[in-house]
């Protein structure tokens, strides 16, 4: 994902220097083991479990602070406005809903779908940062949608709203059965940059999985469902600056809906992050 005050050079790009892992679906196998894989100690100072009827409003917002009354990622003309009414809790779990329904954004434009989002980042522009990390391990379980079309992403934004750098956990950019890890950061030029790894093919639409990233200030290491899938040790691609975290749901990047697919859905079980 990326930021729309800033330009982005498409992720599509990355996916060719992807480092791709080699996977087959075998099913539903048991829920794998959670917590940081990395040495500690380690404590956690961040967590959702998505208890209740509405989302906690300490934590998440449902916009980038660019924008009120909704907002959307004009760096992706992506198809989608975001809207608080697409974000819903209940059962245990956090759900962003896409919906094939003309919109018309508080920045003038009309757009063919909706959709849900949240960031633990501010309300509003000149408002403070709900929740900011640097470094720390970043774990979710979260069910991507079957659709095409989709861009469902769990990833990092820097507070400082411009990227890069950026860090990806886990996004859909190909197929829903390949999930691509990458980190953007600027070069000595100023150029922008990127490494993606991409791990499959796996029916990941079939059930909830498990995202992990252990962010250190020496290395970047991404797990699915408990094993490690992707790892960046050079330093010149590592960020060392306060992130916020985001899930978000859009429309239409890097390829459009098929006409028959008019709604998809998200859901995040859980969230944790923990430092040391």
């Amino acid at each position: 994902m990326g930021s729309s005050r800033v330009v982005r050079a498409a992720a599509s790009v990355f996916l060719a220097l992807a480092a791709a892992g080699c996977a087959h679906d075998r099913g539903s196998p048991a829920a794998p083991p959670t917590g940081p894989r990395g040495p500690g100690p380690w404590h956690r100072v961040f967590a959702d479990d998505f208890r209740g009827d509405r989302l906690n409003p300490a934590r998440w917002t449902t916009c980038y602070d660019w924008n009120q009354g909704g907002c959307t990622n004009r760096g992706n003309d992506e198809l989608e406005w975001y809207r608080p009414g697409q974000v819903s809790v209940g059962d245990g779990r956090l759900t962003l809903t896409a919906r094939r329904r003309t919109t018309r954004g508080t920045d003038g434009r009309v757009y063919p779908w909706t959709s849900g989002m949240v960031s633990t980042g501010r309300s509003s522009w000149n408002a403070r940062p709900r929740a900011v990390f640097t470094y720390g391990y970043f774990e979710a379980s979260v069910r991507i949608p079957r659709q095409g079309g989709m861009l469902p992403a769990f990833w990092l934004m820097p507070a400082s709203r411009f990227t890069p750098p950026e860090i990806d956990i886990a996004e859909v950019l190909q197929t829903p059965r390949l999930i691509d890890m990458t980190v953007h950061w600027r070069g000595p030029d100023g150029d922008e940059r990127a490494t993606a790894g991409s791990f499959g093919p796996v029916d990941f639409p079939a059930r909830h999985h498990v995202f992990a990233l252990n962010w250190e200030r020496d290395a970047l290491t991404w797990y699915i469902d408990g094993e490690i899938r992707f790892r960046v040790t050079d330093p010149a691609k590592i960020p060392h600056v306060p992130m916020e975290l985001l899930f978000t749901l859009a429309v239409g990047y890097p390829a459009l809906p098929p006409p028959d697919v008019h709604t998809a859905r998200m859901s995040v079980d859980w969230v944790r992050v923990w430092q040391h």
